[in-house]
């Protein structure tokens, strides 16, 4: 484990797998660095990339300074970039891929190229209604301290089927995932509104978007608007799979298309 301080002086913990160009690997909700399917991840990924794996602030043995704001968070992602040296690839997966588009929008400096699998806003007004009430209700829950209650229900809130959702409680890691459900709040606020498309029509960040052929109809209208909307963006459905992707499938994705990113650059200058 190696650690670092974010500008508001929260730790962040980090793992790095791999050789190769850096790629900073930003998880969804309800994961940690060391969640078994995580590392796995990490290290299919470390075949082509140096990887930084690391708890988003308030998981794992990251700290959490509060208040909360998205801010923070793209706060830590650049400070990660410091580390790498300056300038990285970003995988964001489900809410991660709302901070990996919001990096790519706010420092694009720093940023080469960005990989979005199933980024997780709401699709339209009417889930957004729904999100909303759900927002309240792990809110709640939260505040009352009921962690473990909270985790299932958003896990049954998003779609998971209830029995699904209560298994979770067997996992290996089970007892971290209570210990960083606070943090629940800080991917409901990221993923509580539609995408900014307009917003999006200014990213000068080659972006591709990946989404699931069995993930939600809600994750894949987005997906497929974003690529729209972003200028240059490139855009793959993966038949057979879901919202939870293994990094293995990712990998030849990421090669030919952060490769023939490369090729093209080198062309041009």
């Amino acid at each position: 484990m190696q650690t670092l301080r974010s500008q508001d002086g929260t730790t962040l913990a980090y793992d790095v797998y791999g050789s190769g160009p850096p790629l900073i690997y930003i998880t969804g909700a309800i994961c940690f660095r060391k969640f078994f399917p995580i590392v796995k991840d990490a290290k299919a990924l470390a075949q082509a990339f140096t990887v930084y794996n690391y708890d988003r602030r308030g998981r794992g043995d990251s700290s959490d300074i509060q208040p909360y704001t998205p801010l923070r968070e793209l706060e830590d992602l650049l400070a990660l970039i410091e580390r790498a040296g300056g300038k990285a690839h970003i995988y964001g997966h489900s809410s991660g891929a709302v901070l990996a588009l919001e990096a790519a929008l706010q420092f694009p400096q720093c940023v080469d190229h960005v990989m979005l699998y199933d980024p997780a806003y709401v699709h339209d007004s009417t889930e957004q209604a729904e999100y909303g009430l759900l927002q309240k209700q792990i809110e709640s829950l939260l505040a009352n301290g009921q962690h473990a209650q909270a985790i299932t229900s958003f896990l049954s809130g998003i779609g998971m089927p209830k029995i699904f959702a209560w298994l979770m409680r067997l996992m290996p890691g089970w007892k971290t995932m209570v210990k960083l459900a606070p943090t629940l709040a800080y991917d409901l606020e990221l993923t509580a509104d539609l995408p900014s498309l307009e917003r999006a029509t200014q990213c000068s960040v080659p972006i591709h978007v990946l989404v699931g052929a069995k993930s939600p109809a809600g994750i894949r209208k987005v997906g497929q608007a974003l690529a729209e909307a972003i200028p240059n963006a490139t855009f793959d459905q993966l038949a057979g799979k879901g919202h939870m992707i293994d990094g293995a499938d990712l990998l030849p994705f990421f090669k030919q298309y952060f490769s023939k990113l490369e090729s093209a650059s080198i062309a041009t200058t």
